[in-house]
């Protein structure tokens, strides 16, 4: 058994999609930006929830009529030929168990609101969730889909609750909103940190292949989870605005001191939970996301054939267990070098910024001439992100100066080897 057949469909698929980008950070982000920009981050949510759409709309058509495990790496290689693709493969393969930390250091706040846990005791628990990805993952992506669109509902459902419970002080938000300074340096800054929420949007085109009909189901699964999400960190955004609680360094999580604010306790516990299950569900995805690229790489001959099998329920286990045993590695040596989380985050971000620029170039050549304007906002999209980033991108420069050498050295190798067979 060497294919993947498909087995979710439209409204599982939307379910991935939006618990995949709420995931970590729903409950978190909102407060950074706010940390970062004051109140200009509802203007950074507003501008970053448009900008997104266009780059969506484009990978959904590229997964829709070109569905492959490898995703992205798939398209820059039909485009631009083989080292590009593989060099934007390798790079998502190298840096998702660097995000996968960094998502998993994130959902651990959200712990340490309900149960305070420190050190290796809290090491050990940040591994133990990697043995629960391995399970959800062990009998196919069909299985958590159906968990995280109940998830996304809680989700969308609490954050409803709270805004809905915050009506009579809708006041504050109109007069921040019209106070706000508009810096576009600080606007552009909370961008660049809440990028991080759209991290997934490139993430499912690895799975276009688990869709029983990619070509009917991509965009509207894809739409569907993005539109939700800017809609609910907009909302979470505007929450904390409007009950005006702490969001400085060492405030701990806002989003509780705001819903026991609005609904009177029980905070901790109800954030916690739906924090934790998202951002469980969002290294779910990209889990199965990388884990599904590496056997594509393996069955090419990028990587060694060990990895190009699957199981019986069509997974393919043993690149699954490599990534897993990759982000357990990621997470002891983050905690033993102290890592920050900010960190962790802009070098990931970094790299996704080039993932989606070369998918939308890609897209100029690999889609018909009515795609050509949203892939021109996509590309000046990533291209203002990349600069909003700034000193963080060269850790994505770095790690393509070191991949595409060796791609290219392997191609030449390859090629006078059969040359000399010959």
């Amino acid at each position: 058994m060497d294919q993947i057949k498909g087995t979710i469909g439209r409204w599982q698929g939307a379910g991935l999609m939006a618990t995949t980008l709420l995931g970590t950070g729903v409950f978190v982000l909102p407060q950074m930006t706010i940390a970062t920009a004051g109140n200009d981050a509802l203007f950074a949510w507003l501008l970053l929830t448009f900008a997104i759409i266009p780059v969506t709309l484009v990978f959904g058509r590229l997964a829709g009529a070109f569905p492959h495990a490898a995703g992205p790496a798939y398209f820059v290689e039909k485009a631009f030929g083989r080292t590009a693709g593989r060099t934007i493969g390798l790079i998502f393969l190298l840096v998702v168990p660097l995000g996968a930390p960094a998502a998993i250091l994130m959902t651990f706040q959200f712990v340490e609101a309900m149960v305070p846990v420190s050190g290796w005791n809290e090491v050990a628990m940040q591994l133990g969730l990697l043995v629960v990805l391995f399970l959800l993952n062990y009998r196919g992506i069909h299985v958590s889909a159906k968990l995280q669109f109940v998830l996304t509902i809680a989700i969308v459902s609490v954050v409803a609750l709270m805004f809905g419970a915050g009506g009579m002080n809708l006041h504050k938000l109109e007069s921040i909103s019209a106070g706000a300074s508009s810096d576009a340096g600080l606007i552009m800054a909370a961008a660049g940190i809440a990028f991080w929420s759209f991290l997934g949007v490139e993430a499912m085109t690895h799975l276009a292949n688990d869709f029983k009909d990619p070509n009917k189901d991509m965009i509207p699964a894809m739409m569907i989870g993005t539109v939700l999400v800017g809609v609910v960190y907009l909302a979470c955004t505007g929450l904390l605005l409007m009950t005006q609680v702490d969001t400085g360094a060492g405030a701990g999580l806002a989003m509780v001191a705001s819903f026991d604010s609005l609904l009177g306790g029980f905070g901790a516990q109800v954030i916690g939970i739906l924090g934790i299950a998202g951002g469980l569900a969002t290294v779910n995805v990209y889990t199965a996301s990388v884990s599904r690229l590496l056997w594509s790489f393996s069955r090419e001959g990028i990587l060694p054939g060990y990895f190009a099998s699957l199981n019986r329920h069509q997974v393919p286990v043993r690149a699954l267990s490599v990534v897993l045993l990759a982000m357990a590695l990621v997470i002891v040596l983050t905690y033993v070098s102290g890592q920050k989380l900010e960190h962790l985050m802009a070098w990931t971000n970094g790299v996704f910024v080039i993932i989606y620029l070369m998918s939308m170039l890609a897209a100029a050549k690999l889609l018909s001439k009515r795609y050509l304007p949203l892939v021109a906002i996509g590309s000046l999209f990533c291209i203002m992100l990349a600069f909003a980033l700034g000193s963080s991108m060269l850790y994505a420069l770095i790690m393509i100066l070191v991949v595409a050498p060796i791609l290219c050295w392997q191609k030449n190798h390859l090629s006078r080897k059969q040359q000399l067979q010959v």
